[in-house]
Parts: C-alpha cells; structure tokens; sequence
C-alpha cells in the first residue's frame, strides 16, 4: 500500500517519536462561508486539528482509546485483551474510576493506524525519560505503544481527594515505548518540575503527568479548615519525594474544546 498524500501543503508532520506521529492542519480547507471567518482566526492562533499517526509493524503495537480509530491501511489487527466477563466488569471499573475508556483496543499487525482528529494539543512521551514511569491526569490518555502497561493507582488519602473534587484514581503507565498523551495546552507552555525529596502543591488539576513514585494526596493548604478557608485556597494536589511533574500554568475549560468540535461538526469529522 502506498500512501501518496498523507502529508501536504496544508498538513503537516510536526512532531515524531518512535512509530507515533503528529500530523497537524496547518490550514483548515474544509470550511463553509459561514464559519470561514471563524476558522481562520483559529488557525492564527494555532487552534488547529490533529491527529496521531501510528505505524504498525512487527516492532511497533499500539493500544489506543475505544473510539479513537478513524481509519487503519494494511494488514492491521485488533484485539480487546477482555479474557472473560469478570475481566470485561474489572476493566469497566477500572474506566469508571480513572475518566478513562474501560477498554483500550490493541493494534498488532503491518500497516497504519489513524486516529480521529482533535483540536486538543497532542503530546508524546518517551517512557524512556521517565524510569519509574508516569501517573497522568484523568482523561488525558490517548494512545501509546503495545509495550507499555497501564494500571490503576490510587490516591493515598482518598476522603480529602473526594472534598477536594478530584478524582480518586489516576492511571499509571509503565514500560518502553511512547505514549501520546491529549493536553488543553501545548507543550511548550508546560512547565517541568524536578524535585529532589521536595514538596510541590498545586491549586487543581493542572498537572499533566508525574512520575508514579511520587506519593500524591490531597491535603489543606493550612493545618485547620479554619486556616485553609481564611486563606481562600482550601485543599490542593500535593506531590511528594523525588521525581518530575509536568505542570500547566494555564487550563483551557474543556467546553471550549467541546464548542470548537460541536461548531466545525461534519459526517467525515471529529470527536
């Protein structure tokens, strides 16, 4: 098979890390006269659909989101790794608590697979880097190679992660390979943070992913309510110990996402 196109004038490839790539609509020629104006002030803002190219091969597997194919070339098989209906229920658990699909398709084969197209910045991640491996915010997984795993961990003090309006879980990944990760931010606004038997507190989710030895809990700013009410910040994400967090200064609300993708809406288009 021979894919003449896949990159053009109006897209391009603009980041590459093992079999995973990023293509990105540099221009948006799929408008109407009523929403031309709109996309094009979009696109000067870097507001702009992309998607994950995978190459499959027999070094190269993917697991990705249920749903997430848009369309596959070649030789490419699926398989769910669902054994029985005690592991479909387990693994429906597991999707519930974490924000995350409950089942992640495995690709294996020769070919290519595409992925839907997103207007949310797509991130890869070269578990490489990260030797104890990495915890990433709710919803955030996308895609990455067959040879990572993934597991559920949870927050050690789960009660204040239930006052503090956070998720009790998160899932952990671990392994070889690259994982592709979906950000409201793009990369280069993230900011990374080392710590060496350190203490970082953040006021939300704005952590992307931290390294999975990091102990994680949700504590009060001060050591009383009375403290953490009089000083307006109330209960935050707290890492602890020696590791790395990547964190976003800024959190674009996922509505606005949500209208861009309701707005540019078409049979052949995205989630």
């Amino acid at each position: 098979m021979n894919i003449c196109n896949l990159e053009n004038d109006t897209r391009k490839f603009v980041e590459n890390k093992g079999s995973f790539h990023v293509l990105e609509y540099e221009k948006d020629c799929s408008v109407s006269m009523m929403n031309a104006q709109v996309e094009y002030f979009m696109g000067q803002m870097s507001v702009r659909r992309r998607q994950l190219v995978i190459e499959i091969n027999n070094n190269h597997s993917a697991m990705i989101q249920a749903g997430a194919m848009q369309w596959i070339g070649g030789n490419v098989n699926v398989t769910t790794g669902v054994k029985g209906v005690g592991d479909f229920f387990g693994k429906m658990m597991k999707g519930a608590v974490t924000g995350e699909a409950a089942i992640k398709p495995l690709y294996t084969g020769d070919g290519l697979l595409v992925l839907e197209p997103t207007y949310k910045h797509i991130i890869l991640v070269d578990m490489a880097d990260w030797s104890t491996g990495i915890t990433v915010e709710d919803g955030m997984f996308y895609a990455c190679s067959g040879t990572i795993n993934t597991n559920v961990v949870s927050r050690k003090n789960l009660s204040s992660a239930a006052l503090g309006g956070e998720g009790l879980f998160n899932l952990s990944l671990s392994g070889s390979g690259v994982a592709a990760l979906e950000s409201n931010v793009p990369y280069e606004e993230l900011i990374e943070v080392e710590l060496q038997n350190d203490t970082l507190k953040i006021d939300g989710n704005l952590a992307v992913c931290w390294s999975s030895n990091l102990d994680f809990t949700v504590e009060r700013t001060t050591k009383t309510l009375i403290g953490s009410a009089a000083s307006g910040e109330g209960l935050v994400n707290v890492y602890r110990g020696t590791g790395r967090v990547l964190m976003s200064p800024v959190a674009p609300t996922d509505s606005f996402f949500s209208a861009a993708n309701t707005m540019n809406a078409n049979p052949n288009n995205n989630r």
